[in-house]
């Protein structure tokens, strides 16, 4: 099997899920999210974009429902030995079937948790899920019981984020290698990306972002490339990407001379994310965080061009998007742990003078402080 853990860290995490069903009287849990699946049997696939669950009850069986297509990757990804198929067919039931495994399993009339909140989990699926178990059990919201657990790694977790943390650095130097004028936009991103290929890194669980000129404003990946001008400016936010574990960064280079502008908010960028990076540390909340970012950005008298929200954990994730939870935005009161990946991203976006200037570095919490994973100078790129 192609497993990147060893039994007894899957066995540990086992039975921290256990304790949390027990102490919140869940007779069992209903997994859609594919990260609580990844995390806890190792199955590793994109094929939640159709129904699956992964049942865990309380008395410590395991079962799937999947497709056939998926079948032979649960046995080889997983340690999930208990596999079963829904049919594609054109009056598929799935969430029957789903229903008929969990009696199987001794879930009838229990209280069971359900990952609602999850890509894995249409709104229209959902329906059909509290139509089939009504009456049959009673189902509760559960979304992030395994989030919670997920969110402090263990020392085998942070040896992969570790890694992440320099295919990310590896990206950058290529990008800063490419930068220069007339270079298109598409040279820029096969160099970061082959570079995290080169390192045996995975595809990260979406696009890397990239955006010049006017869309240096942009921090989503768009369609479409552009050649950089003589004067220009190109945001990058990207991860590096091992074992699904994911560590960030972002950087608004400058192609040319800068304008007074891009000084004037990369000082910001910097003492913001000095700041954070202060208050990065167990105790702290998430709402802490942003708090930090948000006193020095107004400070500079940048409210208007700074987000509602500066970062977010980090770990093994899947499409559509590398974000976990807590993300910092204000009074958020998420508690820090050690053992916390954590992305801090410092966007600036003046949209009055066309100017962008944004950092972003991924920090592993400790005991007393923090590390920086992707520890690159906090300095302007000019190329």
């Amino acid at each position: 099997m192609a497993l990147h853990f060893t039994a007894p860290e899957f066995a540990r995490r086992k039975q921290r899920l256990l304790a949390e069903l027990a102490a919140r009287k869940l007779d069992g849990l209903l997994m859609f999210q594919q990260e609580s699946m990844y995390w806890l049997t190792g199955y590793d696939t994109f094929g939640f974009c159709f129904f699956q669950s992964l049942w865990l009850g309380a008395d410590g069986r395991m079962a799937l429902l999947t497709r056939s297509a998926d079948l032979r990757q649960a046995q080889h990804t997983s340690l999930i030995e208990d596999i079963r198929i829904w049919t594609d067919r054109a009056d598929a039931t799935p969430q029957e079937q789903l229903r008929a495994m969990v009696a199987d399993l001794g879930g009838a009339g229990g209280r069971i948790g359900v990952e609602y909140e999850s890509y894995g989990l249409t709104a229209a699926s959902g329906k059909k899920l509290d139509a089939a178990f009504d009456g049959f059990a009673t189902l509760e919201d559960a979304s992030r019981l395994v989030d919670h657990l997920r969110v402090v790694k263990s020392p085998a977790e942070i040896l992969y984020v570790r890694q992440a943390g320099k295919l990310a650095l590896a990206a950058r130097d290529a990008a800063i290698a490419a930068i220069a004028p007339g270079i298109d936009e598409g040279e820029v991103l096969a160099a970061m990306q082959g570079a995290v290929f080169k390192g045996g890194g995975d595809y990260p669980a979406n696009e890397f972002i990239i955006g010049s000129g006017t869309d240096a404003l942009l921090c989503r990946y768009k369609s479409g490339r552009r050649v950089l001008e003589s004067e220009d400016q190109i945001t990058l936010e990207w991860a590096g990407t091992y074992r699904h574990y994911h560590a960030a960064m972002m950087e608004t280079v400058v192609v040319g001379p800068p304008r007074d502008r891009h000084l004037e908010l990369f000082a910001a960028a910097k003492q913001a994310m000095e700041a954070c990076a202060h208050a990065l540390v167990p105790g702290k909340t998430a709402g802490d965080v942003f708090a930090a970012h948000a006193h020095v950005m107004d400070g500079h008298g940048l409210s208007s061009h700074r987000l509602a929200a500066c970062g977010y954990s980090l770990g093994a994730k899947f499409t559509p998007s590398w974000m976990d939870p807590p993300m910092f935005y204000a009074d958020n009161p998420w508690v820090l742990e050690a053992g916390m990946v954590m992305f801090a991203h410092m966007i600036l976006m003046d949209s009055e003078t066309d100017t962008a200037m944004c950092l972003g570095r991924t920090f592993l919490i400790g005991v007393n402080a923090n590390e920086c994973l992707t520890d690159a100078p906090l300095d302007l790129i000019v190329n």
